[in-house]
């Protein structure tokens, strides 16, 4: 397994949301780039970053921005946020991002979204985000809930040559109080896809608990802000 410590975008700065709500932000720092630095100096070697601007407005905005962290620093990206096109996809890849995560564009535009399989340039760079509210998807920033439920599409894409899915529980999402354990089980057993899981570690013990698993990794961000624990603590608690 591996850590994805996260860095959320919005208006340049890293920031994070309480449960998808934008009307409920943190602000931890004003240079990402920097915190970039930090996580790759402490010792990670993945990167989650998400474009929260952009996942809103269906639009990227911080390309600049990724651009340069994938420059400055030695980590393996994946971004996520805005990405609803071909020219975006190419814009991330052509930036250094090692893969692409595509959430809403997918959703909506599922017969496009299943073409981009038969490109040899996207095999294994591509990543399908599913967001999970009680089990439902949602898209656009989180802010409209759909009648899908995840665990389906998960089956759906089991033997496509995407790189994972990360699957967000929306409830646990910036609460720091544990992962929807049994809801990630459940996805990851039912898909042959690598799963990346997102949403309410707040402790070494969860990280653990997540470790035993069958998935790829598992993304941290408000705990690591917060200093719940370490970089190194994380990695030993979820690497080995």
């Amino acid at each position: 397994m591996h850590l994805f410590p996260a860095i959320d975008l919005r208006s340049n700065q890293v920031v994070r949301l309480h449960q998808g709500d934008y009307g409920k932000q943190t602000t931890y720092g004003a240079d990402p780039v920097e915190q970039a630095q930090a996580f790759a100096a402490a010792g990670a070697s993945w990167l989650h970053v998400v474009d929260l601007d952009g996942a809103r407005s269906g639009h990227m905005v911080h390309l600049d921005v990724i651009r340069r962290i994938c420059k400055e620093t030695k980590l393996k990206v994946e971004v996520g946020g805005g990405v609803r096109g071909e020219p975006q996809i190419d814009a991330l890849l052509n930036a250094g991002v090692t893969r692409v995560i595509l959430g809403t564009a997918a959703l909506q535009r599922w017969q496009w979204f299943e073409s981009l399989m038969g490109n040899p340039t996207y095999r294994g760079r591509l990543v399908l985000g599913l967001d999970a509210r009680e089990g439902k998807l949602a898209v656009s920033g989180w802010e409209q809930t759909t009648d899908v439920a995840a665990i389906d599409i998960a089956r759906k894409v089991s033997d496509w040559p995407l790189a994972a899915i990360v699957y967000t529980d929306i409830a646990t999402d910036g609460t720091m109080q544990g992962p929807n354990i049994e809801a990630t089980r459940q996805i990851a057993e039912a898909t042959h896809t690598p799963i990346v899981a997102s949403g309410g570690v707040g402790t070494l013990e969860h990280l653990r608990a997540l470790r035993t698993l069958p998935i790829q990794g598992a993304i941290v961000g408000r705990a690591l802000y917060e200093g719940a624990f370490t970089i190194d603590e994380a990695v030993k608690a979820i690497e080995g």
